[in-house]
């Protein structure tokens, strides 16, 4: 196919350019580009963007499939503009061994949508006890490890883990939570948890984890990436870890930067997410933290729940938002228009830093590249509703909110997989 007259976001700069596509790859971008039997796509006035990744997902499948699935978390995937997802371990069984890693490669081609990424967990079951067979893991398919949904408690297990999987070029993604300092909180402690009554959860339960993991990984020589990043004092010792020499990368999420707890006061179940959202001071962290380059990529942290998981007590709720397909559109919104950061930056934190980071192809518009791609509307608005989602889990706080930022076309390998 030929995209015609679109404005590209490349690495460093946008221009007004065809895109020619040719075996699921990117073979010219140009001006006036001309095919014969090419399907022609025209992007005039709209913003072709690098694919999306999200290195952060929950497809809950294999296990509970009645909260999602591999296909229709494929299909919130490509609607939300995204080419390759990334999804955790905690399905059941836990993902912990090459039998469940090959499920989910399976699966997830029969599917053809987006590009599936197991992420393989640390421990086996995610108990924090035994170390899981990361080699085995990393043949059938395996990008990362992460216990991610709770820390690994023993350090020196921590340890081991972080040597091992640097020898098969794999990172831990690390989820930080002290759980005795969480100790059963359901949002963050400060003012709104008194008022609502609420029990919190303070900062330093995901601090001292951000911390004691950057230390190990120092140790070790090793990289290391640390999970959905929520506070302004986590923003801090990554900031401050970077400058002095560790290998250290970070994620956030759109809740983080978008709202602050003010939103908990609602006693709105879908409000609740972990690590809790934090106060003003934290989000305005979390933006700096985006525009200086601590924190390297957005991600959503996506976690679909069935209605009756949150249906509940706010206290007995589960954690986690619906989130894969208004991410780009909260970028757009929050970061793009409010001059926070620009479209090159966006397409860094979204594309090109996950690629980086977990040695993936793609994430980037260039000749030869793979044809991966997303066209947008950056100025059409829509309100955010939850009944539209094609994720099963409709679990979001934000139905209601008017946003800017349609994606239009997800192109995977040079096919069409998702047409507004």
């Amino acid at each position: 196919m030929i995209i015609k007259n679109g404005n590209v976001v490349l690495k460093d700069s946008v221009v007004k350019a065809d895109i020619l596509v040719k075996d699921g790859r990117i073979a010219r971008i140009g001006e006036n580009l001309l095919g014969q039997d090419e399907k022609v796509l025209d992007a005039s006035g709209k913003y072709v963007f690098p694919g999306l990744i999200d290195m952060h997902v929950h497809l809950r499948e294999p296990g509970f499939e009645y909260k999602e699935d591999i296909e229709s978390g494929s299909k919130a995937a490509v609607k939300g503009g995204f080419t390759q997802v990334c999804c955790m371990p905690n399905t059941s069984p836990v993902m912990d061994n090459k039998v469940v890693v090959s499920y989910v490669k399976t699966r997830a081609k029969e599917v053809n949508l987006c590009k599936v990424h197991p992420i393989g967990a640390i421990t086996k079951g995610e108990k924090g006890e035994t170390l899981a067979d990361i080699g085995e893991m990393k043949k059938a398919g395996a990008v990362a490890i992460s216990d991610d949904g709770r820390d690994v408690k023993s350090s020196r297990l921590m340890r081991l883990a972080m040597e091992y999987a640097s020898g098969f070029d794999m990172k831990c993604l690390c989820h930080c939570e002290d759980l005795e300092l969480v100790d059963g909180g359901s949002v963050n402690e400060g003012y709104n948890s008194t008022l609502t009554g609420l029990k919190g959860i303070p900062r330093a339960a995901e601090d001292v984890m951000i911390a004691r993991n950057i230390l190990i990984a120092q140790s070790l020589n090793v990289p290391v990436h640390i999970c959905h990043v929520s506070t302004y004092s986590g923003v801090q010792i990554i900031r401050d870890a970077k400058r002095g020499g560790a290998m250290v990368t970070a994620e956030t999420c759109p809740h983080y930067y978008a709202v602050n707890d003010d939103i908990i006061t609602s006693f709105d179940q879908n409000t609740k997410v972990n690590p809790p959202i934090r106060e003003e001071r934290d989000r305005l962290a979390i933006l700096e933290g985006l525009k200086d380059g601590t924190i390297d990529c957005i991600v959503t942290d996506h976690a679909p729940h069935h209605v009756n998981d949150k249906s509940v007590e706010y206290s007995l709720a589960a954690f986690g938002i619906s989130g894969i397909e208004t991410s780009f559109a909260f970028a757009v919104t929050y970061l793009y228009k409010t001059g926070v950061l620009t479209l090159n930056e966006i397409a860094d934190k979204m594309s090109y830093s996950p690629a980086r980071i977990l040695n993936l192809e793609g994430g980037e518009i260039k000749e030869g590249g793979v044809a991966d791609l997303m066209i947008a509307d950056l100025d059409e608005e829509y309100e955010i509703d939850s009944k539209t989602f094609l994720s099963r889990g409709k679990n979001t706080p934000f139905n209601g909110y008017r946003v800017s930022g349609k994606v239009l076309f997800t192109i995977v390998d040079g096919e069409i997989k998702y047409q507004a």
